[in-house]
């Protein structure tokens, strides 16, 4: 024991800093390694909320695959505690070139391959051990910097590990993704991984190295640093490659507004293709079959103040503000850079006939939820013309309290109309987004437009599209007192593809195909629509 004790003062002396410094070093590496594992984390699940959608089940993979394999990490790690400075230097340096290259490998497996899932894995799996394997030989590194009872050792430890997984965990969100993006973010979060692990072994512990060990770390530092600046200076050129080939040829516009990435396809105003964070929004093919269905039969009745609830490529107010008699509409939207290119571009403002230069049309940047619970008065009409239900984040929008919120803003008499989904391809989202809407004490009236297999677009999601054109479209039309007739009014404008015999027929459609038992409602603590595969 008093050899090991004089073995231990003796290492401590070949250190190049006082105990107390080295100690502090070594947890600053903590607190950076910690934060830029964070970083990893949340990088992966939402490159994986765009790319493969559900978030909740992409977090649910990235956390659970990562979490099993930190432990994993941490047990493989006991062998590398004999040489711990080499081994945890050239773990970061492998966890720098992993970690900031994973956005990159995973956005080129979508666009080349069409498959992202096993990469995702693989990368979770391989980040997690990397990461649970720090631990261990940090903690052989402090305690051969100062000795300290374990137990004081441990909560230093953690401690820094969990205030650099907060700044890490803010900084992602409100830093990394606004400035750089995904991919920049990514390779920046690597190289600042590299230098961190590089300089405290390089440094504090270099004379615990061999020349042949130090020799190594160096050229491997290097070649992950040069590795990742390479990839800095090429992204620009890579995610145009990789937008070409996701998109085709035709891509215009490629903004990333701060709540999801807009890309515009298509060079005039008929060929217009709109997507939001990879999934098909608008196609200029088909978009009044969809427009027009969603939003006349709703307009059959007093229209003075209309509310529209999503709907930022200005197409459901086109068809609204055709009713001379509408005197106001506000448009609630939360994405604020759609907007602004519904404004602004020029075959997106022509297809949406300039609705936002009309004077009648208020547009409101906004969570639609928080915004409905405030006081707005009342409507005659409520168009809900948001993300589908069976994407995980939109699931409060098509929940039984948003749909309450909903029926107090309603005029006597007023109604509201709700894209459900695809009725036969997701019949128990349409239909729980119908039970839903009869939970808040709507009356409600389903029906199901039919779309056209000739109208599919180019892009990431030309399957989902031609599923979508062989299904239709499913609306449910709601009103507050009784349901609602599911008739156009005799002051409706021309329609280049609804009529009121297609109208009767797309509600015998919808009823012939209600289940015969109830269904439970969505709520905000018991989502549902993610059940459906």
């Amino acid at each position: 024991m008093i050899n090991q004790q004089v073995s231990l003062r003796g290492g401590a002396a070949r250190l190049p800093v006082r105990p107390r410094t080295g100690r502090c070093l070594v947890l600053a590496a903590v607190f950076v390694c910690a934060a830029c594992g964070l970083v990893y984390e949340l990088e992966l699940v939402a490159l994986a909320s765009y790319l493969i959608g559900d978030s909740v089940t992409q977090a649910s993979v990235v956390l659970s695959v990562m979490v099993f394999a930190m432990g994993v990490g941490s047990l493989l790690a006991k062998r590398l505690r004999g040489r711990a400075a080499v081994g945890f230097g050239l773990i970061e340096a492998a966890l720098a070139l992993v970690g900031g290259s994973s956005a990159v490998v995973l956005y080129a497996s979508f666009a080349w391959i069409g498959e992202s899932q096993f990469a995702l894995v693989g990368f979770s799996l391989t980040i997690g051990v990397l990461i649970g394997a720090e631990i261990p030989l940090l903690m052989t590194l402090i305690q051969r910097v100062d000795r300290q009872d374990a137990g004081g050792t441990v909560a230093d430890l953690f401690a820094a590990d969990y205030v650099g997984a907060l700044v890490g965990g803010l900084a992602f969100p409100f830093l990394l993704l606004p400035v750089l993006g995904q991919l920049t973010g990514a390779l920046f979060t690597g190289a600042v991984n590299a230098v961190a692990g590089g300089a405290l072994v390089l440094w504090v512990f270099r004379r615990d190295l061999t020349p042949r060990s130090r020799w190594l770390l160096i050229l491997v530092n290097v070649a992950v640093i040069a590795a990742l600046a390479t990839a800095t200076a090429l992204v620009d050129d890579f995610e145009r490659a990789a937008r070409r080939a996701v998109y085709g040829d035709g891509v215009r516009v490629a903004v990333q507004t701060g709540v999801q990435e807009v890309v515009l396809t298509g060079a005039g105003r008929s060929s217009l293709d709109l997507y939001l964070d990879g999934r098909l929004r608008v196609s200029a093919r088909d978009e009044y079959r969809y427009h027009e269905a969603l939003v006349h039969p709703a307009m059959n009745g007093p229209r003075a103040r209309v509310l529209i609830l999503g709907g930022g490529d200005g197409l459901a107010a086109r068809e609204v503000l055709r009713y001379p008699d509408v005197r106001a509409v506000t448009l609630v939207e939360l994405d604020s850079g759609l907007t602004r290119l519904a404004r602004t571009d020029r075959a997106l403002s022509a297809l949406n006939a300039h609705a936002f230069r009309d004077p009648r049309l208020t547009a409101v940047d906004a969570d639609a939820f928080n915004w409905l619970r405030g006081a707005h008065g009342r409507y005659d009409v409520v168009i809900s013309d948001l993300p589908d239900p069976g994407i995980s984040d939109s699931t409060k929008l098509y929940s039984a309290e948003f749909y309450g919120l909903i029926a107090e803003t309603l005029a006597p008499g007023g109604r509201l109309v709700v894209h459900g989904g695809p009725p036969v391809t997701r019949p128990r989202t349409y239909w729980t987004v119908e039970a839903s809407m009869r939970a808040a004490g709507l009356h409600t009236r389903p029906y199901r437009i039919s779309g056209r297999l000739s109208d599919f677009a180019a892009g990431p999601d030309r399957a989902t599209h031609r599923a979508q054109a062989e299904d239709g479209w499913g609306f449910v039309l709601a009103g507050r007192g009784k349901s609602p007739a599911l008739r156009l009014g005799p002051e409706v404008p021309k329609l280049r593809s609804l009529t009121q015999p297609s109208l009767v027929r797309a509600g015998r459609d919808a009823e012939s195909a209600r289940p015969r038992g109830p269904l439970p409602p969505s709520t905000l603590v018991h989502p549902r629509y993610w059940e459906e595969g």
